[in-house]
């Protein structure tokens, strides 16, 4: 299946409105339009010109497969596999559900602290996390799917993502690689 092609559902699915974040019901045999296929979930455009989150789990709805995580490659720092490095990796599984870009390309994380619990083998981490715009309806979607996949982490036993929004988001945080990709350089 392609991007951009048409898919009738197999069977009635529930899926978050974008940019809402609204829980829907998606109809057996609606026709839907596959936008993006990225990290364990699908958006699609609806018959009625929405676009919708629908989780990898759903997969089947779509007649699809769940896609494989996307697994960054970063440099690696001393230590190499260190929690940090980790962490970060983590959190660029995270995408934007409208585009195609990670969470951390798109400066949307501000910072990363994590501090060693008592006993040494396990740690607490605390994210700044901001958005493109403070009324976007995916922002505890988007947080849900970083507190997941950081907390899943070995040496990872408390995860807070606090939402800020100062300083306010600008398309000046996005690296300069993804500005590049999206004909904004």
């Amino acid at each position: 299946m392609q991007r951009g092609e048409s898919i009738t559902l197999g069977r009635e699915v529930q899926a978050i409105l974008i940019p809402d974040g609204v829980e829907i019901t998606l109809e057996e045999k609606s026709e839907v339009v596959l936008t993006q296929s990225l990290s364990g979930t699908f958006t699609v455009m609806t018959d009625r010109g929405f676009l919708a989150r629908i989780s990898g789990k759903d997969s089947d709805a779509l007649g699809l497969e769940v896609p494989e995580p996307i697994t960054p490659i970063s440099p690696p720092e001393e230590g190499g596999d260190s929690l940090k490095n980790q962490i970060w990796d983590a959190m660029r599984t995270c995408y934007d559900p409208e585009i195609p870009v990670n969470i951390v390309e798109l400066g949307l994380i501000y910072t990363c602290e994590i501090k060693a619990l008592p006993g040494g083998d396990q740690s607490s981490v605390t994210i700044a996390m901001t958005l493109t715009a403070p009324g976007c309806g995916m922002g505890d979607i988007l947080k849900m799917d970083v507190e997941q996949k950081v907390a899943d982490l070995d040496g990872v036993s408390e995860v807070m993502v606090d939402m800020v929004f100062d300083p306010p988001w600008n398309p000046e945080l996005m690296s300069e690689a993804t500005r590049l990709d999206l004909g904004l350089l």
